[in-house]
């Protein structure tokens, strides 16, 4: 999965080269809608979006089907994540999915967050984690230059993290609307980033000709 794609809206999705669709539910409207629009899009990954507060429970409840692969939630520890297992259990149940059918992938966003992340990675559900930039180097203040050094340690905690929990490697932010992205996209492979959230399919053709050749981690 070396490509995952943002959906803000669905009414504007087009043919895509993502290997996975993520929709956020916070900006997409009726959760009702969004379900059928997960059930109709044709798709072998789509991904759910939602807040780690009630409405974004009530709206999972909503979009839990077949057709979802998972979920990407904020997340500051593994006690949220089996918090949110549960409420997952209930939806599965509701429409005849196995018990745990429907996978989690927590962003990371905050200081405590990357502090917890090898706990994070062993909760229920997990299948790998995301690291969420923006909001973390908000939180933290820092100012990234152009060979973003800063954010080296808090990416390789995210890596070991990952990786001491037997995940799948963790997924990279994306890079700004209008910049080059693949000398970046290079350097997070190197790190041992396996795959990209993207903004457009610019961003999504750089990501899936990077990580195209890149070896899992054991």
């Amino acid at each position: 999965m070396r490509s995952w794609l943002y959906i803000p809206d669905i009414r504007n999705v087009g043919k895509s080269e993502a290997d996975a669709l993520v929709v956020d539910l916070e900006r997409a409207g009726d959760p009702a809608r969004v379900r059928s629009w997960i059930e109709t899009v044709g798709r072998p990954a789509v991904w759910a979006r939602i807040t780690n507060d009630e409405p974004g429970r009530r709206a999972v409840r909503a979009v839990v089907s077949p057709a979802l692969t998972g979920i990407c939630v904020a997340a500051e520890s593994a006690n949220e994540l089996a918090a949110l297992a549960t409420v997952l259990a209930e939806a599965e149940e509701a429409v005849g999915l196995p018990v745990g059918r429907i996978a989690v992938i927590p962003r990371l966003e905050s200081a405590a967050a990357v502090l917890q992340a090898a706990e994070i990675a062993r909760a229920p559900r997990v299948a790998r984690l995301q690291l969420a930039e923006g909001p973390l180097i908000r939180r933290l203040r820092v100012e990234p230059g152009r060979d973003e050094h800063e954010l080296l340690w808090a990416r390789s905690m995210v890596v070991i993290g990952g990786a001491a929990a037997s995940l799948e490697p963790p997924i990279a932010a994306s890079c700004p609307a209008g910049t080059d992205c693949e000398p970046s996209t290079e350097v997070l492979r190197r790190l041992g980033f396996r795959g990209r959230t993207c903004l457009d399919e610019d961003q999504v053709r750089i990501a899936n000709k990077v990580f195209a050749n890149a070896s899992a981690l054991a």
